[in-house]
Order: C-alpha cells, then structure tokens, then sequence
C-alpha cells in the first residue's frame, strides 16, 4: 500500500511540475512581449523626438533597409508606410487585398 502511495505523490509532483513550467512558460513570453513593446516604444519615440537630426536618419535608414525582409505579413508592413518603400504596384496590390478583406468581413457580419 505504501508503494502506492509514493506512486500517487510522484504523479501529483509530476502534475505541479507541469503545471509550475506552464507558468514560468507564460512568465517568459511576458516578459519577452513587454521587452519588444518598450523597445519598439523606444525606436519609434526617438524618431519622433530627437532633436539629433543625423542619428534620426541613420535610424530612419537602417530601419528601412532591415524592415522590408523583417516584416512578411501585408497587414504589418501597412503599419510602416513611412518606412517601407513600395512600388505603385505593390501598393495598388494592398489596397485590393485590404477591400477584398473589408467586404469578406461585411458578408459575415
């Protein structure tokens, strides 16, 4: 009976086990989110505000060489018009796949 019994405990330590790395799982992601937030707050803060016009162009410039392969989903490069040179095409390209998402929504609603 006693063996049992320590077989029933090791299942229930197994379970909070699991259960705490879940947590610390969530804790992570978090934290991880909040870092890329702030960061981004940061990066975009700077471009608004600094009264330092050469690094304000530096930035600007390394941003829109890096966020053009950074960002694959139409709906996050939209975000950056500012940033992400785009050709007539691409940009007609957008606007028709952003109406046809407009109207889809409508005939669901």
């Amino acid at each position: 009976m006693a063996r049992r019994s320590i077989e029933e405990r090791l299942a229930q330590l197994d379970a909070q086990r699991k259960t705490l790395q879940a947590r610390l799982g969530k804790q992570e992601r978090a934290a991880d989110t909040r870092r890329k937030v702030l960061l981004g707050a940061l990066v975009l803060q700077r471009l608004e505000t600094s009264k330092d016009a050469e690094f304000v162009d530096r930035l600007r410039a390394w941003l829109k060489r890096e966020l053009p392969g950074f960002l694959t989903r139409e709906g996050d490069r939209m975000l950056f018009p500012e940033l992400i040179d785009r050709s007539a095409a691409e940009q007609a390209a957008a606007a028709a796949q952003a109406s046809g998402d407009q109207a889809a929504t409508g005939e669901r609603a």
